[in-house]
């Protein structure tokens, strides 16, 4: 299976940049703006201990790469060596998402963080076989009108790089029911969104952002002990996005085989399988993918149907789509 993993067409819709910068480009980034590190002792700064304890442990990783995204330069590197990365694990198509106001520490605007981000990755699909999306990030903890202002400046380049917007941070001091008005006017704005939910176990997060209108779920673990909420988001058809390695890293389950992936296509519920975060949780999506279908056995018609869905899942135009299901062999 590795071979197999490693050569076939892979798309990754749950991908955060700030958590999956190239180790050596980052490390010579900060070392251009003055902040020099021990290449060993930088790589344990940039991964997730072994012992990881929770949701709340592993986002501090992502303290440091966030340093070398506060200019442009710096944002368009980073973008670009994230989408050729992808690449060249024969990635199709990638979804990065990230929040604006991680970047906006030195005076940048969130739509020049965005144009940044849209540079690089542009740079990449000139360059590679890869498409490329971006999920524009608000924050749990800042305020809606905040918030509202970076869904905003996402708006006005949506069919231009960006594709969706989300919400990301800490889930269980900010549960959903505190965003609920915030995504009824994102949903005004005519904007798509995925919502970060579920990962730490409150299946009403993700009622909540199914009924708010969320079409797709990041991670949605909590429903997997929720036989009649597995069923609703099936009937609504809303896709979850799932993403192993990082589920396993924050504790929202014990064991791989609790990965709830094959439960959820049984249930109807399409799935995509994602890194989450490629260099935090020193992951790719080959070994996403190797993982899960040592642990399930998945057949060839189960990964058939994973890829096939993750393309009619994406927020990929129409067109786009059309290219990556042509591109299974």
């Amino acid at each position: 299976m590795p071979v197999v993993a490693e050569k076939m067409p892979k798309i990754d819709l749950h991908c955060h940049l700030d958590g999956s910068l190239d180790l050596e480009v980052t490390h010579k980034l900060l070392a251009e703006r003055g902040e020099n590190y021990d290449f060993q002792e930088f790589r344990k700064l940039m991964q997730v201990d072994p012992d990881c304890q929770n949701l709340a442990e592993y986002l501090k990783r992502f303290d440091l790469p966030n340093r070398c995204l506060q200019d442009v330069e710096g944002i368009k590197t980073s973008a670009y060596h994230f989408a050729k990365n992808a690449a060249l694990e024969n990635v199709k198509y990638i979804e990065a998402r990230f929040a604006p106001v991680q970047s906006m520490k030195q005076g940048l605007k969130p739509i020049e963080i965005i144009e940044a981000v849209e540079a690089g990755l542009a740079q990449a699909r000139g360059e590679f076989d890869i498409e490329t999306g971006m999920i524009i990030c608000m924050m749990r903890g800042m305020d809606d009108e905040f918030n509202y202002s970076i869904a905003k400046a996402g708006r006005e380049m949506l069919g231009a790089g960006v594709v969706a917007c989300d919400i990301a941070g800490d889930e269980e001091s900010y549960p959903m029911s505190q965003q609920m008005e915030l995504f009824r006017s994102v949903k005004a704005l005519d904007m798509p969104f995925t919502i970060h939910v579920g990962e730490t176990g409150n299946a009403q997060n993700v009622r909540d952002a199914i009924d708010v209108g969320a079409v797709r779920l990041g991670h949605g673990i909590a429903m997997a002990r929720n036989e009649e909420l597995m069923k609703y988001c099936a009937s609504r058809h809303v896709g979850v996005e799932i993403c192993p390695t990082s589920n396993l890293q924050t504790k929202a389950y014990r064991h791989i085989k609790d990965c709830p992936i094959c439960l959820f296509m049984e249930h109807g519920i399409p799935v995509s399988l994602n890194t989450d975060n490629r260099t935090v949780s020193n992951t790719n999506l080959s070994t996403e993918f190797d993982k899960v279908s040592v642990s399930f056995r998945l057949t060839d018609e189960q990964i058939h149907k994973i890829y096939t869905d993750s393309v009619e899942m994406s927020f990929a135009s129409d067109d786009v789509k059309h290219r990556l299901l042509s591109k299974w062999r």
